[in-house]
């Protein structure tokens, strides 16, 4: 009942809003994933690439949902603009709205809808109808969940054709429709590319039998027109709504003109002679030569997979996203079930990632000798991929592959070599037998090539991203000294973008039985550079600060070694002398962020101290400090500006936020710094490392 009425809703809203494509996403509960339930108005093979999409893919159903806010995109160059991979997939004339399908507070989907473009602009009675049609699927989703059954995501979208405009498959009624659309006598296609009529004459002129064409898709049924060029302008013509032609040459040389009429009935295909490529043509219809065209050229749907792949491999950071991607987007275009990604470490081939295969199976072929007789080693060793079409043919070429059963009928096995040199295998397993086509095996090498570029930058991150991490370990205090009388709690975490380093830095450091010393600082930058700099610092200050040096001569001096040092790098840093038994601290800052201080009633300040300059500048530079009280019980707060700029809010507005949050917050101190930080902590998108120092003097126990 639940898709029924989905359906119904979905046609409903394309004939109101005069769409001439739609579809409705799905959102599982608990998934970060968009799964395309059911679409109209286009075949079902042009959804593929976008049948399952990750939250984190910016495309206008994923934008749509994560702002729950309507998308508007009113020409192809907009998507180029905003875009840039689904334009290089998708290089065709129309205008697209995304919506959020909400029902309460939850989102439960996505609403996509296409139209002929440019339409730059979207009119209220659209915007309203949208709004309107999202509300009504979010309630029908819903309900489908509250009643135990929830429209749970299928291996591939359904297809609705739309009321009064199926493809008709009797002669008479495609003639009828044909002549509707066109004055002359031609070819009529259905929206999947399949002829549905064509006349005589029309027959005759492609030279062949008109019966042999019904229901067959015309680059496969003729030769001469088995090029890429020509399945791209039906495309053109599916997508666009638009009309579009192209010339090809018969095997005997004669030129033809193919001009495309689409509506949301099908193609109409008017055919005439054509003086060819030295002659006149129609204005702006683009020449496709099919002289010396390949004899088994790869299909355009692979070719666009293949686009949308490398589009999607460029943003690949880590070797997990790669394997994400690829199971996402090259699983479904070929119908594969599931995959293995494998690379040499020393000796052995050790599994990178997998999808689609149970754990335990991978335990079994993780860690191969690369002398052993599998597939997998000889795609790796030899550069040679291996297609196997049923188990009796993998068993056939190794035998001992029949002892390690892996559940699965037919695998591809790809080598992956990126700049001649062999990066690993990627193993590609289907559920079935499958025959592995002269096309789809040259697509599937292609495949290979942009999955071994982007495997090979992301391992050499993972191995970046693990020594940087090794560093910042190593720099950073593992845990803070046990101070009589001192209650410290920290919280250090990295920015989510680049190699999760920085120079974000703190320390706590025992001066003698009544005084310690605490210190937060920032170096600029995100990289090894600035943690090897941070290093220094907090090594610098440690020692001056140990050696008895007061505040502001710890500051001083310190910025006089970096000064000398020239790193080319500033840094931020403030210091506070914290005096236990006297209850106060004594600080100075290098242009640092102020600290903020909770008194005894609960009432939170900012304790604004005369700033210095960043450490680096200025070898003469001074450091005014000030000094507060600190009693048992109060608690002093140093972080760094990771943990309050916030684009689009002003800083002061952040601090006070802060303040606020330190005033209210529990009274347990390692609760107080993790709500302090949660803000941050949630966030997916940190561009800043954020350090965070607590302190609470306590009353000595009697």
């Amino acid at each position: 009942m639940g898709r029924r009425l989905l359906d119904h809703l979905l046609l409903e809203a394309v004939r109101d809003l005069g769409a001439h494509a739609a579809g409705v996403y799905v959102l599982p509960p608990g998934e970060e994933v968009l799964t395309l339930e059911v679409m109209t108005g286009l075949p079902a093979e042009f959804a593929q690439p976008w049948q399952r999409i990750s939250l984190g893919h910016p495309v206008p159903v994923t934008d749509a949902v994560r702002t729950r806010d309507l998308v508007w995109v009113g020409s192809q160059e907009e998507l180029a603009r905003r875009y840039p991979r689904a334009a290089l997939v998708l290089p065709y004339h129309f205008a697209l709205a995304g919506a959020p399908v909400v029902h309460g507070e939850r989102v439960m989907g996505a609403l996509l809808l296409l139209w002929p473009g440019p339409r730059h602009d979207l009119v209220p009675a659209v915007r309203s109808g949208i709004a309107s049609a999202c509300a009504f699927l979010g309630h029908v989703l819903a309900a489908a969940q509250q009643a135990g059954q929830p429209l749970t995501p299928r291996a591939a979208a359904r297809t609705l054709a739309r009321p009064g405009a199926g493809e008709p498959t009797a002669p008479g009624n495609a003639a009828s429709g044909y002549a509707e659309r066109l004055p002359e006598p031609g070819v009529a296609l259905g929206l999947d590319g399949r002829v549905t009529f064509i006349t005589g004459a029309a027959a005759r002129l492609v030279g062949t039998d008109g019966q042999r064409l019904l229901g067959a898709l015309p680059w496969e049924a003729l030769q001469w027109l088995n090029d890429p060029v020509y399945e791209d302008r039906y495309r053109t013509a599916v997508i666009s709504r638009r009309p579009t032609s192209f010339v090809a040459r018969r095997p005997d040389g004669t030129w033809l003109h193919f001009e495309l009429f689409p509506d949301d009935t099908g193609i109409s295909v008017r055919i005439t002679p054509d003086p060819g490529p030295g002659g006149e043509t129609t204005a702006g219809a683009p020449r496709a030569e099919a002289a010396g065209a390949p004899a088994a050229p790869v299909r355009v749907g692979a070719l666009y997979h293949l686009m949308h792949l490398a589009g999607a491999l460029s943003e690949a950071v880590t070797a997990e996203d790669v394997v994400r991607l690829v199971a996402d987007t090259v699983l479904p275009a070929f119908g594969a079930q599931a995959l293995a990604m494998l690379a040499a470490e020393g000796s052995r081939l050790r599994i990178v990632g997998y999808h689609g295969y149970p754990a335990e199976a991978m335990d079994r072929f993780d860690g191969t000798p690369l002398t052993s007789p599998t597939p997998g080693v000889r795609a790796l060793t030899e550069g040679a991929a291996g297609f196997f079409a049923s188990r009796e043919e993998l068993e056939r070429a190794y035998p001992a592959r029949a002892r390690r059963e892996d559940g699965m009928a037919a695998w591809a096995f790809l080598p992956l070599i990126a700049s001649g040199k062999p990066v690993g295998t990627c193993v590609l397993a289907f559920a079935q037998p499958h025959v592995f086509a002269p096309e789809e095996r040259a697509a599937l090498t292609s495949l290979a090539g942009l999955i071994a570029q982007a495997l090979d930058r992301a391992r050499l991150y993972d191995t970046e991203h693990a020594l940087a991490q090794s560093l910042q370990t190593g720099l950073l205090p593992h845990t803070l000294p046990a101070v009589a009388g001192l209650e410290p709690a920290a919280r250090y975490l990295p920015a989510t973008h680049g190699m999760d380093i920085g120079g974000d830095f703190y320390d706590l450091i025992r001066l003698d039985a009544h005084t310690v010393a605490a210190v937060i600082g920032d170096v600029q930058g995100h990289n090894m550079t600035a943690a090897a700099l941070m290093g220094q610092v907090r090594t610098a200050i440690h020692a001056h600060a140990t050696a008895g040096a007061p505040p502001h001569e710890v500051l001083a001096r310190t910025n006089r070694l970096l000064c000398d040092l020239d790193p080319g790098l500033f840094t931020s840093c403030l210091y506070a002398r914290i005096d236990l038994a006297a209850h106060t601290a004594c600080l100075a800052t290098a242009g640092h962020l102020p600290p903020l201080l909770r008194h005894l009633g609960g009432a939170t300040t900012v304790v604004e101290l005369e700033p210095g300059l960043l450490l680096g500048i200025d070898a003469d530079a001074t450091y005014p400090t000030r000094t507060v009280a600190l009693p048992p019980g109060a608690v002093l707060a140093l972080f760094t500006d990771g943990l309050v700029e916030t684009p689009g809010q002003p800083l002061d507005t952040r601090i006070a936020d802060l303040a606020h949050d330190l005033a209210t917050g529990p009274a347990d101190l390692d609760a107080l710094a993790d709500t302090l930080t949660a803000p941050v902590r949630s966030a997916a998108d940190r561009t800043d490392d954020v350090a965070l120092l607590l302190l609470r003097p306590v009353a000595p126990h009697r």
